[in-house]
């Protein structure tokens, strides 16, 4: 009996934990994905137009939190048609091949106040990465119209070269046409997940 009553004890809280853990995805009208890299004396930024995520997050239990985050490659813009085309094409992200860049947590910490590294799987260009993001949280609050959001940001630099896109040219002067560090910001209002309405009683 005392086993029983200590089983369905630990069935109660594991349910109660995944009842208040509140799903937050992302609102894409209001969260932006750029990156910058360098262009032989000066910066070039671009953007992904195309994107989603969503995050399970206890306010009570942050490091408990799992962030999945997936862009599409094809939406590279850099107000460029002709470099979007070569940047989309074999030469660098291939999106044919490859059409979207993903990044799903495997641990939260916290680093501070309002702050964490989240540590997940990055996948780009076929090629899958540990990696550690810093994020700040930026606060919890409610839209005109009482929908509950969250914010969340970071900025991180990535190695194209460790995913395999590779392609440059080399200067007459020196140097090389393109940069290998990429610096990547990403901000993001999210939206809480709304419960479905219990549904009606039946009527005889």
């Amino acid at each position: 009996m005392l086993r029983k009553l200590s089983l369905t004890a630990a069935a109660a809280l594991v349910a109660a934990s995944s009842f208040s853990a509140d799903t937050w995805t992302v609102d894409k009208g209001h969260s932006d994905a750029s990156f910058t890299i360098r262009h032989m004396m000066s910066r070039v930024r671009g953007q992904f137009t195309d994107f989603s995520g969503a995050i399970v997050a206890d306010a009570a239990k942050p490091e408990a939190a799992s962030v999945e985050f997936a862009l599409k490659a094809a939406s590279i813009n850099t107000a460029s048609e002709g470099r979007d085309k070569d940047l989309r094409s074999p030469n660098f992200f291939d999106v044919e091949k490859f059409p979207e860049i993903t990044f799903k947590s495997s641990k939260v910490k916290s680093t501070g106040k309002d702050k964490y590294d989240v540590t997940g799987t990055l996948a780009m260009h076929g090629v899958s990465k540990e990696v550690t993001i810093p994020v700040q949280f930026l606060g919890f609050g409610k839209d005109p119209w009482g929908n509950e959001k969250a914010g969340f940001s970071t900025d991180f630099t990535l190695n194209r070269k460790d995913f395999g896109i590779t392609y440059n040219k080399a200067l007459d002067a020196g140097g090389a046409l393109l940069g290998d560090e990429v610096a990547v910001s990403i901000n993001l209002e999210t939206a809480k997940k709304k419960e479905p309405a219990p549904a009606a009683p039946a009527t005889k």
